[in-house]
């Protein structure tokens, strides 16, 4: 009687998978990695084809570690005074060398009910001043984990004055 091995696939299988789950979890552990840092360098209106205005958000990088930074998309939401004014994505971003900085811009259109919320509270009494936040995801590719970033501070009201 002839008898013929069989190797179950099943057992080889779940090996590999978690042989190669494995390895992708290392990707993401770089000891001694830093979160870049992302603020907004410029902010302003462009002309818009409705009743909105468009915006174009001036971004700066900062990647403190010792491999470039590659970047392969961006996406961002611009809140001011706790309203979510402007969310959009961007792709077309450079590489930021290693201890480098560099900056890119995006273009946004506003929430407008956002929008109505935001000037609806400016309305209810004057402000020195509004908070400002930004929160950005940056994708570096898809064998590492987005890189989650945030920035904020205030932007002031007030008419500046020269002597």
């Amino acid at each position: 009687m002839n008898r013929k091995s069989v190797i179950s696939t099943g057992p080889v299988i779940f090996v590999i998978l978690a042989a190669t789950s494995f390895l992708t979890a290392c990707s993401g552990m770089r000891p001694g990695y830093e979160t870049p840092t992302v603020t907004i360098n410029s902010f302003r209106t462009l002309p818009s084809q409705g009743a909105l205005p468009n915006f174009e958000i001036g971004l700066h990088v900062i990647n403190p570690n010792r491999e470039a930074l590659t970047l392969r998309g961006v996406s961002y939401t611009v809140s001011l005074d706790g309203h979510e004014l402007i969310k959009g994505v961007g792709n077309e971003l450079p590489v930021i060398d290693a201890y480098g900085e560099g900056g890119f811009t995006v273009t946004a259109s506003p929430n407008l009910f956002a929008g109505i919320g935001f000037v609806t509270d400016l309305m209810r009494g004057p402000k020195d001043s509004v908070r400002y936040k930004l929160e950005a995801k940056l994708d570096v590719g898809t064998m590492r984990r987005a890189i989650r970033v945030s920035d904020t501070g205030e932007i002031s009201l007030r008419a500046s004055t020269s002597n």
